[in-house]
């Protein structure tokens, strides 16, 4: 029921809480059928972690592969889905798959319908490339730089990111700019610098702005500082809005329609995260406002919660945002004489492989982390060839470690000296036959993979001063969140529907978790299910449609 105590009541028919790519999909496509729609971002600026990213998008069966005469379909992405999935997710995943795969090439024909952005095709390959229904070429999509001048509204806030983005995602894996960055910006400078002369947006800042102007066409309410703190409900349990606190004011929207939870992960509640992700975490590479005020929303009323142990992973390296500590996650293990080793000082993975989060996040029977704490460990090579490391590592002192032998690194590190020798022995050994007989690491760039850093070979660790650097979890988003039905409403605990809830992106119980399926699998995913909720809100669900009470899974 609506509350009086407020300062202010607005009404419309769609409220989104959330700002970034699942957001504002879900506003567009709701505003598209003519409906109200409110925005509402808890921070200052607007995008949310889709703004900071690469722009990177996984989009089975979309137009642009077809108009390359890549062959693709909704049936292969699904089959390609099931095979890579964990064991068991089937059973509670499949319908939502389904409507992902069905959806996800309709989601991208229409962001270009109705905004100024344009997306073209990446060489990548779905890295699964043994599975059934995987891709040499044709799913991965990424924005084309967008400039301000397109953006005919207001100057939006949009949030920036801790790497440059004068280059477009389609340059980043074409170059080297890790370890030539110099060699590079000057390869670019005339179009770098007309970028910056034009305000001209690429990566995700491109991707939040051309959603941000397709919104404000339709007309969407944007508000930013607006933190919502309740969901108001209904005495029949319907969700009829929210009451939000914006900078010290307390303002109730009501809707018509519904409410889309698109707020981001959980990642910065660290009780949660610390009960859901137990052991060692290096770094957090989303916005502070990603604190899982979804989740306790939702949970409050009786939502089911799902795969809360899921989550987008990798390694991590310190750094400063927005005058605040901050991890920023790259893959700086691409290395020809670096391996990760755990706590027992033995080698457990392919470094190049492309799920490492999940290797990285693996768990013994009673949950507790098997590797961590996690080390990569090289020589003194390393620091020759990759001039940002040695300046990250330089800003932030004690976090890499050097010892002139091994056994005083491992001394350093607390991990057993002899385990730590006989693991770099023994790649050592691989290294001279120039195949990696553990893990196969030497295949690594053979399978489509466009990163120019994997086409190195294997090379010893041999070269004294020998490296240890920190190479535990950092967390880009949590995945887990509210389950949510294949129309994107969210379940209540007893498997009904909540009815007026609804929930996409790293907010829900993402159907794609911690094993991703391609580079692009957090925002082509979001971006679908924020389209699927605007759909639903839009045109309802069919008549013939059912949804079945789901277990609920952790």
């Amino acid at each position: 029921m609506s509350v009086n105590y407020a300062d202010e009541t607005r009404h419309c028919d769609v409220l989104v809480v959330g700002s970034g790519g699942a957001a504002l999909s879900a506003a567009l496509r709701a505003a598209s059928a003519g409906l109200s729609v409110i925005v509402a971002e808890k921070s200052a600026w607007l995008g949310g972690t889709t703004a900071m990213s690469g722009g990177a998008t996984w989009v089975p069966a979309n137009h642009h592969a077809k108009a390359a005469g890549l062959a693709d379909s909704p049936e292969e992405a699904l089959r390609y889905l099931t095979a890579s999935a964990p064991e068991g997710w089937a059973a509670t995943e499949s319908e939502l798959w389904q409507a992902f795969a069905e959806s996800a090439g309709e989601m991208l024909q229409f962001i270009e319908r109705q905004t100024p952005l344009r997306f073209a095709l990446t060489p990548e390959a779905d890295p699964l490339h043994h599975l059934p229904g995987a891709k040499a070429q044709g799913r991965m999509v990424a924005p084309l730089p967008l400039r301000a001048s397109t953006l005919r509204g207001r100057r939006w806030a949009i949030r920036p990111s801790p790497l440059p983005q004068l280059f477009t995602y389609h340059e980043t894996i074409g170059l080297d700019i890790w370890h030539h960055p110099l060699r590079e910006s000057l390869r670019m400078a005339p179009k770098l610098a007309w970028r910056a002369l034009t305000r001209t947006r690429t990566k995700g800042a491109a991707l939040i702005g051309g959603l941000l102007e397709g919104c404000r066409r339709l007309g969407c309410q944007v508000e930013t500082q607006a933190r919502v703190e309740t969901l108001v409900t209904s005495d029949a349990g319907r969700v009829t809005g929210a009451l939000i606190n914006q900078e010290g004011r307390l303002l109730q929207i009501l809707t018509t329609r519904g409410v889309v939870l698109a707020c981001g992960g959980f990642e910065w509640d660290a009780q949660r995260r610390n009960l859901h992700f137990p052991g060692n975490t290096d770094f957090i590479a989303s916005p502070r406002s990603n604190s899982g005020d979804g989740h306790r929303m939702a949970e409050a009323i009786g939502a089911q919660l799902a795969h809360m142990d899921q989550a987008t992973i990798g390694g991590g390296i310190p750094s400063r945002y927005l005058g605040e500590s901050y991890g920023l996650s790259v893959f700086f293990q691409y290395e020809p004489d670096a391996i990760l080793v755990n706590k027992r000082g033995q080698r457990f993975v392919n470094e190049f492989t492309f799920n490492l989060g999940e290797a990285l996040d693996a768990r013994q029977p009673d949950g507790s982390p098997e590797q961590l704490p996690v080390w990569m460990i090289a020589d003194g090579g390393l620091l020759r060839r990759s001039p940002l490391l040695r300046y990250y590592a330089w800003r932030s002192r004690g976090w890499l470690r050097k010892a002139p032998t091994l056994t005083a690194l491992a001394a350093q590190i607390a991990i057993p000296a002899e385990a730590l020798t006989a693991s770099v022995t023994r790649f050592n050994g691989f290294c001279l036959g120039g195949e990696d007989g553990d893990f196969q690491r030497h295949l690594s760039s053979a399978h489509g993979k466009s990163d120019k850093r994997l086409r190195g070979g294997l090379l010893p660790i041999e070269r004294a001063p020998f490296l240890a650097i920190p190479f535990n979890r950092t967390f880009l988003a949590t995945k887990g969140g509210p389950r949510t039905d294949r129309y994107g409403r969210v379940m209540h605990k007893n498997g009904s529907v909540i009815p007026g809830l609804f929930c996409a992106g790293v907010a829900m119980a993402n159907p794609i978790g911690t094993r991703a399926v391609g580079a692009g699998t957090t925002l082509g995913p979001n971006l679908t299910w924020g389209y699927i909720c605007g759909r639903t809100l839009a045109e309802g669900v069919p008549e013939n449609a059912q949804t079945e009470a789901l277990p609920c899974t952790a």
